[in-house]
């Protein structure tokens, strides 16, 4: 008879808040980040433009 338990929904229809539980330790500005990003596209512009002569392929 003990295995005959209802159990109900609960309240928070399954949505957990994260970030009252963890705070992390390495923050970044949103500025950081778009020049971050900016950085590794002028990299790769870089290397689409001039690897193979640096490299001596081509």
């Amino acid at each position: 008879m003990a295995n005959d338990r209802i159990s109900m929904p609960q309240s928070t229809g399954g949505l957990i808040r994260y970030f009252d539980e963890y705070k992390s330790k390495l923050q970044m500005k949103p500025g950081l980040i778009i020049v971050l990003v900016i950085v590794v596209i002028i990299i790769e512009l870089f290397l689409w433009t001039q690897a193979n002569s640096l490299l001596g392929l081509g």
